[in-house]
C-alpha cells in the first residue's frame, strides 16, 4: 500500500501544479511565446500528433495570442531534424519564418523547458501539446522558471493516445526528480537571441 501511495505522489504533484493552467486554443491567455514540443517525424514530416500541435500553435499566432513560436525537438542525428520539419510545417500554414525560433536540443520535456528559460530567455509562455502530456510540460516549465499555461490539443482516444497516457504515469516519476534535482540539460551552450530579436521586431 505504501508503494502505491508513493507511486501516485508524482502524478498528484503534476495535477496540483498544472490543472488550473491548462486551457484550449480558444481560452488561452495571450503570451509572447508559444512553445511546441517535438512528437516524432514520419518520413521527414511531422507525425499526426506533432502536426496537430503545430496547427494549434499556428492558430495561436493567427489570433494574436502568441507573437513567436519556439519549436523544440530532437536533432541528434543528421537524418532526423524535428525543429526544421516543424518550422517548414508552420510556414506552410502562414506563420512567417522570422516568427519561428528553433531549439535543436530539446531532447526531452525538462531539457526543452530549461533551455527555453536559460538559452532563449523565455519568461512566460504558452505550451502546446496533447492532453496526456500537457500537465507534465506545465509543471516542469514552471519548475524551470517559465510562467506557463498549457494548451491541450484534443485527440481521438486511439492506441497512440492510450500509450501516451500509460507512458505519462511512468514519466511523472522522472519529472518529479527533474523538478527536485534540477539537472542541467544534455546540451546547454551559449544564450541565443532569436526569441528576443523576434519580439523586438515592431511589425508584430
Amino acid at each position: 500500500m505504501l508503494g502505491c501511495v508513493l507511486g501516485l505522489v508524482p502524478a498528484t504533484w503534476m495535477h496540483a501544479v498544472a490543472d488550473s493552467r491548462v486551457r484550449t486554443v480558444a481560452n488561452a491567455p495571450a503570451r509572447d511565446v508559444a512553445v511546441v514540443f517535438g512528437a516524432g517525424l514520419w518520413q521527414g514530416r511531422p507525425s499526426p500528433y506533432l502536426a496537430h500541435r503545430l496547427d494549434a500553435a499556428a492558430e495561436l499566432y493567427r489570433t494574436g495570442k502568441a507573437r513567436v513560436v519556439l519549436v523544440t525537438g530532437d536533432n541528434s542525428r543528421v537524418e532526423y531534424d524535428e525543429p526544421d520539419a516543424m518550422r517548414a510545417y508552420l510556414t506552410e500554414r502562414g506563420v512567417p519564418d522570422d516568427r519561428i525560433v528553433s531549439d535543436y536540443a530539446g531532447f526531452d520535456t525538462w531539457d526543452s523547458c530549461v533551455r527555453a528559460k536559460k538559452i532563449f530567455g523565455v519568461e512566460r509562455a504558452l505550451l502546446v501539446s496533447q492532453g496526456f502530456h500537457i500537465r507534465r510540460a506545465v509543471a516542469l516549465c514552471r519548475s524551470a522558471g517559465v510562467d506557463s499555461y498549457g494548451v491541450g490539443v484534443a485527440e481521438p482516444h486511439d492506441a497512440t493516445w492510450y500509450y501516451g497516457g500509460v507512458r505519462e504515469m511512468f514519466a511523472a516519476g522522472k519529472a518529479s526528480l527533474d523538478a527536485a534535482l534540477r539537472p542541467d540539460p544534455r546540451f546547454l551552450g551559449a544564450q541565443e537571441r532569436g526569441v528576443r530579436e523576434a519580439l523586438a521586431d515592431p511589425r508584430r
